[in-house]
């Protein structure tokens, strides 16, 4: 059963309007942290590009330059910026957890899903016949192993890092241009994928990290944009995209969409 809530606004009342950007599990926070004065923006900002640009770029150099598995890279930076977030005493967990994915909502994941998602299969089977279904095919076992952990070890990590913590600590720098917060968010998740040295790895995920984005800030719950994230990546893997999201460095965990 989806769980409705209304969001109070940090700044008191219920109802965060249209220029609350914000995460759902934000609490109460000091006006100079929700208005932040021009020396806090200039200082987020430069923490926006330490943590979302030149972070993506050193762990490309530790993969591809120092032959370091992706997970020994990628994993500690996320979880990282995870604890970050929950050390956080103006972020609550149990709140932002507790708002559930309403029937409408799961609908229109779906329904997007079967459109956009069969347009990507069709031409999979059409222009790459030989990667089509490659996975499930011939690495059955690996195929599984995917569907089961990816949820847990990629996605849960990344919904929280590039929606949660990034609504929740930098949604002040955008006031109430709602698009300029999703949009950046998108883009900054695009890039982190450049890891993979391709353009559809990042191409794909700047798109689907954009409409994520949106989609995060139209409910503000964490589980439907895992759930949707959950259901492209499945997707991807199994239709035969996954090797674009594939590292070559040898490692025990080579995925991450």
């Amino acid at each position: 059963m989806p769980v409705n809530i209304a969001i109070p606004s940090p700044l008191g009342g219920e109802g965060q309007g249209e220029g609350a950007l914000r995460a759902a599990g934000t609490l109460p926070r000091a006006t100079e942290i929700e208005n932040p004065s021009t020396s806090r923006r200039v200082r987020l900002v430069v923490e926006i590009v330490v943590l979302f640009v030149c972070a993506p770029l050193l762990m490309m150099y530790a993969v591809h330059g120092c032959r370091v598995p992706v997970w020994a890279a990628l994993f500690p930076v996320l979880v990282g910026l995870n604890a970050y977030l929950l050390w956080d005493k103006a972020f609550s967990l149990k709140r932002e957890v507790s708002l559930g994915v309403t029937r409408d909502t799961l609908l229109s994941i779906l329904v997007v899903l079967l459109v956009a998602g069969g347009m990507v299969t069709a031409y999979v089977a059409q222009e790459m016949p030989d990667k089509f279904l490659s996975l499930p095919r011939e690495r059955p076992g690996v195929w599984r192993k995917v569907l089961t952990n990816y949820p847990f070890l990629s996605v849960l990590v990344q919904e929280f890092v590039y929606r949660t913590l990034f609504f929740h600590r930098y949604g002040p720098l955008f006031g109430r241009w709602r698009l300029g917060l999703v949009l950046v968010s998108g883009l900054l998740f695009g890039f982190g994928h450049i890891i993979f040295q391709n353009w559809v790895a990042v191409a794909a995920t700047t798109i689907g990290g954009i409409f994520l984005s949106w989609r995060y800030a139209e409910t503000r719950s964490f589980w439907a944009v895992w759930i949707e994230h959950t259901l492209w990546g499945w997707l991807i893997f199994t239709v035969g995209l996954g090797g674009f999201f594939f590292t070559g460095i040898a490692t025990g965990w080579r995925f991450s969409l």
